[in-house]
């Protein structure tokens, strides 16, 4: 029961001083003129996927890889089936209205090269330079597209506009303030990530229950909760549509950051289990995602039944 409750804490911890390293982050850079487009799009994204960077990097030094890779591939697949699936049990996601096609793509491409390097057997220094070179391609086309639209438009840069999107901006937010986020981010990221690797470890060990499917199952759902509440809530205020486009980003930034940084601490071997099932599941839950990126399909209940029904059918494979 200690590991149970040592466990939650540790994701708790991780989930808040995500929060705080973000909020911190955002708003230093803002006070130092950074304009918005960069934050947004690395800082944020870097921010938002600090906890489970941290649980890659905690499991990699605890000789538990199984967690890091598990979770990353658990966590796209969540993000999917059951971060868009529960949301539309209570009200239909207007996702019709979001063109994520071109991230879409990008997100494919990721997976695909993503399960390439998986074959190989282990993830490298060399496989982690690719997956970042990767990212790093796509970000630079992502900035200058959005760059070269608000030139277009006439806008200044940055401008209001930028900051609407951040909800964690406040460029008046005082230094010392922002100094209280930072360092609680900082302090509490390593601390929750050792808690939870170290607690989710004994619980795999305890009940025969293999590292890996710890990681698909408790710890990519405990760090898909924030994407689900957040969906959940924006499902219920009936504003949702933008839901699509954030899980894709997601799913894109953990495959070729987190584990792209994470081989630097130390490589990643891929087991058995990974190459038969867990990565062509991900893959295949991805592939889902076709009617609503490019035929312009709202997720219904009716889809939300079936996505939540697979996620559970999915997490029942791993544990019988």
């Amino acid at each position: 029961m200690t590991a149970w409750l040592l466990t939650g804490l540790g994701l708790l911890i991780l989930l808040l001083a995500g929060d705080a390293l973000v909020r911190g982050a955002v708003n230093l850079s803002l006070r130092l003129g950074v304009p918005a487009l960069i934050v947004s799009l690395t800082i944020v994204a870097f921010g938002t996927s600090a906890p489970e960077l941290l649980i890659a990097i905690s499991a990699i030094k605890e000789n538990a890889p199984g967690i890091a890779l598990g979770n990353v591939v658990g966590s796209n697949t969540a993000n999917i089936l059951l971060v868009l699936g529960v949301p539309a049990l209570l009200a239909t996601l207007h996702t019709s209205e979001c063109d994520s096609r071109k991230n879409y793509v990008f997100m494919l491409l990721a997976s695909a090269m993503f399960i390439g390097l998986a074959f190989f057997g282990v993830f490298t220094l060399l496989s982690g330079a690719i997956l970042l070179a990767a990212l790093g391609i796509i970000l630079w086309i992502a900035f200058r597209e959005a760059n070269n639209h608000r030139k277009s438009c006439g806008q200044t840069f940055p401008n209001s506009d930028d900051l609407e999107g951040l909800e964690e901006a406040d460029p008046s937010m005082p230094y010392w303030k922002v100094s209280i986020y930072l360092v609680l981010g900082l302090i509490g990221l390593p601390m929750g990530a050792h808690l939870l690797v170290e607690n989710a470890t004994l619980i795999a060990r305890t009940y025969g229950v293999s590292e890996t499917v710890i990681g698909l199952t408790l710890v990519a759902v405990g760090t898909s909760l924030p994407e689900l509440a957040t969906t959940v809530m924006a499902a219920l205020r009936r504003q949702a549509d933008v839901a699509l486009g954030n899980v894709i980003g997601s799913n894109m930034f953990n495959l070729l950051a987190i584990v792209g940084i994470a081989t630097f601490v130390g490589p990643i071997p891929v087991d058995a289990e990974f190459l038969r099932f867990d990565l062509w599941v991900m893959l295949g839950a991805s592939l889902l995602l076709i009617p609503f990126v490019f035929f312009k399909q709202d997720i219904t209940r009716i889809w939300g039944i079936l996505l939540t029904l697979l996620y559970a059918a999915y997490v029942l494979s791993l544990l019988v």
